[in-house]
């Protein structure tokens, strides 16, 4: 069953993860892992119908890239962080949390998982039993808060100092 659905989708699966990650190994590796998945998982994989699989292995593939964009931007940041910036790193922190700090507590968990944890509206909607719309509303407030607040710290126009 797996078989089949490899020798239907690959092509198209690996064409669009290449147009997702912009890098052909990449794609290829992220498509396999999806297969890899569905075969771990054959007894629910053999109980969809094709569209249902097509869609269960898109769905699986995108959350095997965002896994990857998570871990790899980690390590990233803990590899390539100077020795010599820890104290202007502190100030940078201190700076965020103070900001963070004077949103609502609803907006700052919002914020912070969305921009920080990489969760979408649809997912943050899920985990807060809200609608996609109303976590986008409410992102788009934080945001608004957040640029008036730096605003009066750093009015446009001014020289940072």
């Amino acid at each position: 069953m797996v078989d089949e659905l490899y020798n239907a989708l690959f092509k198209e699966l690996t064409g669009w993860c290449r147009a997702m990650t912009r890098n052909a190994q990449t794609a290829e590796d992220l498509v396999q892992e999806g297969f890899l998945r569905a075969l771990t998982n054959s007894q629910l994989f053999e109980a969809l119908s094709f569209p249902q699989q097509r869609a269960w292995l898109y769905r699986t593939i995108r959350n095997l890239y965002m896994d990857r964009l998570r871990h790899a931007s980690f390590e990233t940041i803990m590899e390539e962080m100077p020795e010599e910036a820890g104290e202007a790193t502190e100030y940078e922190r201190i700076d965020n949390e103070l900001l963070l700090s004077a949103l609502t507590e609803e907006e700052r968990v919002l914020f912070v998982l969305r921009y920080m944890e990489g969760y979408n509206a649809t997912e943050l909607g899920e985990m807060f039993q809200l609608p996609p719309s109303t976590v986008r509303t409410r992102l788009s407030n934080a945001r608004r808060h957040l640029r008036q607040m730096l605003e009066e710290k750093y009015p446009p126009g001014k020289a940072w100092r």
